[in-house]
Order: structure tokens, then C-alpha cells, then sequence
């Protein structure tokens, strides 16, 4: 069943190309689907399209699609287009002509809208929980290794000191930013297109303000072509959000892979968290963050599909925002995931005992002494040249007793000042 089906049968070979996986990908969206449409025959019946009769059968009928749902065995079948036909089918075989009567004054476009950013704001949420979830362990993570020291390197160069506490709460720091950018990202979403029909309104005297509502949209997307328009922008800037989010994912995993590896030798896990090689007895290998490492790259690489895609289309809708929603959805899914596999395999990380003392860690602390000239009047520039000389020519003794203080630094963390800032969100 096809909601656009005519007297003549579409050729097998072009339906099978032109519906592609979109009833598997459906099943993310069907209860959002339900949602709204029971929404809209709510709307319906107010303004006399259906009566009171009517809408008690379609809602009746929507609330055991959604238990079929809730349980597990809501199925579109091989002869459904999308779950937009397959529900309204199920509608019209159990009430006959009142099952007919949903799909008034909206179209597939607006019905996919609505339906996809339902989605996106619940995922959002989840993603946003989940975000502070490994937040908050971050920071734990920090405190606990506050007092731990750890080299740092520029250009993979041993070049100062930091400390485990700042190399954790960096990051926990930098999710900060993409969480604001998952915010905008619901905020935009966050606006009821549901009434622009095909993208040009209909002449059925509806009631958006009352859909709003019901779907607890925060506002309107008032103009009905803006309302086409935000397909494709929305999955845009969504890319754009997780693409964020999974760089900041993929830089922490690079750094643990680089951190377990025995040139380096700062952490390591519990063996039943790494895995083995079949041939090499002694591998302990970080495939867990290797495979994070992959699929956020994967997500990074869905914003430059999506303007692929999207880039240059004329106003109105085209058959090419179809291929936005499966990878979307996908991307959805994979970075609830690698969150929570994340949150579960650093909450057990194991901090090592880092000798600073060693020969490769002799000039961590160059910059410290050049400061500590400095304070004793010695001008910067002669201070640097003065540590330089005795760099080269071997005569160097590190003083690792100076503190950094200001904050943000090692020894002044900032934890409380990090937590508060992280945004609110309901």
C-alpha cells in the first residue's frame, strides 16, 4: 500500500530502488508517527473535519499500534511503503472510512517532518543525559588523580608538565561546548512543522497552534515553506552537533590508545576489558577505543554527506531527502552507544606510577626553571637563553618543586568552577 497509489502498478524494479531500507529505518520513528497523528485527528476533530466518534475509533486504533509498538511486535510488512501507509492501513481495516479520514490536511512531507524531529527531540535528550553521565565521571576521574603528574607533549615532543586531573577534566571541559551546540541543536528542532502539508499550507481551516500543543513543540514553524525548508537543515546542523560531540570522543580515544601503548605506559584497563592476539601472547589491545575512534569518525563524515546531499536544492521537497534519514538515525544510535561504552570502560581505567625522573622526562621541566629566573629578576629572554646553553651543553638539573597556581593549571584545577558551568537542561 502506497498512500499516493493510483489505478496503475508502479514497476517493481523502481519501487524496490525508490523505497530502499525505509521500512526498517521506520521502526525508529513509528511510535513518533502514532504521536502525531493522533495529535492531528485531536485537530481534526476540533475544527468539525471528524466527529466526535470518529476521532474515539482513531485514537483507540493508535493506541494499539503503539502497544504493539511498546511490545515489540509492530512489523511493516513487504507490501507497505514506509510505516505511514502501514498505519494508516491498519486504521482503515479495523474502521473502514473513518481510517481513511487521517490523513487529511497533511501530507507525507509534513508527516515525516513532524515524526523525525519528535525523534530528534527525544534522542537529543537522551544524548544530553548521557553526555553529563560521562561528564560527571570525568571530572570524578579528575579528582581522584588530581596529585598525579603526567607528561605533556607538543607535537608528540615531551614539552611540559600536566597532571592526570587536567588531562580528564579537559575533556570533561571541552563537552561543555558540544553540549551548548546539542542544545541549539533541540532548540531548533524543537518547532512544530506539522500544517505546511506538501509545503505550501492547505485550505482546510487547521489549527498548527493546537498540534503545538499537543505535541509539545515549544513553537511554531509558522511560515508553511520554512517548514519545508528545515529538511535537510535540520539534519545538517544535527550532523554538525554529533560530528562535534564524536571529535571530542575520538581525540580522548586516541589519546588512551596512545597512553596504554608501552612507549608510553600511563594507564591501562582490566584485562577482560582489552583483548588478545592469536599470535602474540603479551597484546593487550585498546580495541574498545580503536573502535570508537572509527565510528565517531564515521559521524564526523555524515556532515559533509548531508550538504552533499542537500546543497543547492531548489525550495519545495525532492525525493533526495529521503537518503538523509537512515544515516541520521544511524548516527543517532551509534553515539548512545559509544557513550555508554565509554562512560562503562573509563570509570575503570587504571592510573600508573609515572616515573618523572626518567632520562626521556629530563627536559619536562625547562619552562618551570626559565619561571623561576624569572621571579628572581633574571629578564625572560636571558632566563631562556641561560636554560637553553645548559640544555646543550648537558649541564641541566631539572627543579620540579615550582607550583602552577593560577587556575586551571595543575595544581589549581578549577573542578567546582567546571561542574558549575556544564548547562542546565530539562
Amino acid at each position: 500500500m502506497k498512500l499516493w497509489q493510483k489505478e496503475y502498478s508502479i514497476n517493481k524494479k523502481i519501487e524496490n530502488f525508490t523505497v530502499g531500507n525505509d521500512r526498517e529505518i521506520d521502526l525508529h520513528i513509528a511510535k513518533y508517527d502514532i504521536e502525531a497523528s493522533l495529535a492531528h485527528a485531536k485537530m481534526l476533530r476540533s475544527i468539525h473535519i471528524i466527529t466526535h466518534e470518529e476521532f474515539n475509533k482513531l485514537q483507540e486504533g493508535l493506541s494499539d499500534l503503539t502497544k504493539q509498538i511498546e511490545e515489540g511486535s509492530f512489523q511493516i510488512e513487504a507490501n507497505f511503503e514506509d510505516v505511514h501507509s502501514k498505519i494508516e492501513f491498519e486504521l482503515t481495516q479495523k474502521y473502514g472510512e473513518v481510517g481513511k479520514k487521517i490523513h487529511t490536511a497533511r501530507s507525507r512531507n509534513d508527516q515525516v517532518l513532524v515524526a523525525l524531529q519528535l525523534y530528534y527531540k527525544s534522542e537529543l535528550k537522551t544524548i544530553l543525559q548521557k553526555t553529563q553521565t560521562l561528564f560527571d565521571t570525568l571530572l570524578n576521574l579528575a579528582n581522584t588523580h588530581k596529585e598525579k603528574l603526567l607528561p605533556g607533549y607538543t607535537h608528540l615532543q615531551v614539552a611540559m608538565p600536566s597532571s592526570f586531573g587536567l588531562w580528564f577534566s579537559g575533556y570533561a571541559e571541552t563537552l561543555i561546548d558540544d553540549v551548548l551546540l546539542l542544545q541549539t541543536t533541540l532548540k531548533i528542532v524543537d518547532q512544530n512543522p506539522l500544517g505546511s502539508a506538501a509545503g505550501y499550507g492547505s485550505s482546510f481551516p487547521i489549527d498548527r497552534e493546537l498540534t503545538t500543543r499537543e505535541l509539545n513543540f515549544s513553537t511554531l514553524k509558522y511560515n508553511v515553506i520554512a517548514a519545508q525548508l528545515s529538511r535537510g537543515k535540520n539534519e545538517r546542523i544535527l550532523a554538525s552537533a554529533l560530528g562535534n560531540l564524536s571529535n571530542t570522543l575520538a581525540r580522548f580515544s586516541m589519546d588512551i590508545c596512545l597512553y596504554m601503548s608501552q612507549n608510553f605506559g600511563f594507564i591501562t584497563f582490566p584485562d577482560e576489558l582489552t583483548t588478545g592476539s592469536s599470535i602474540m601472547p603479551h597484546k593487550k589491545n585498546p580495541d574498545v577505543f580503536e573502535l570508537i575512534r572509527g565510528k565517531c569518525n564515521q559521524i564526523q563524515a555524515l556532515q559533509t554527506e548531508m550538504l552533499l546531499i542537500t546543497n543547492n536544492l531548489p525550495s519545495g521537497y525532492h525525493r533526495d531527502f529521503q537518503l538523509l534519514k537512515e544515516n541520521s538515525i544511524k548516527a543517532i544510535e551509534s553515539i548512545k552507544d559509544i557513550l555508554d561504552i565509554f562512560n562503562y570502560t573509563i570509570q575503570q581505567i587504571i592510573v600508573k606510577e609515572i616515573n618523572l625522573n626518567d632520562e626521556k622526562y629530563r627536559f619536562l621541566f625547562t619552562v618551570d626553571n626559565i619561571n623561576n629566573l624569572v621571579v628572581e629578576g633574571t629578564p625572560f629572554r636571558e632566563a631562556y637563553q641561560k636554560i637553553g646553553k645548559q640544555v646543550e651543553d648537558g649541564s641541566y638539573e631539572p627543579d620540579t618543586s615550582k607550583k602552577h597556581s593560577h587556575i586551571g593549571s595543575i595544581h589549581n584545577l578549577g573542578l567546582e568552577e567546571i561542574r558549575k558551568k556544564f548547562p542546565i537542561f530539562s
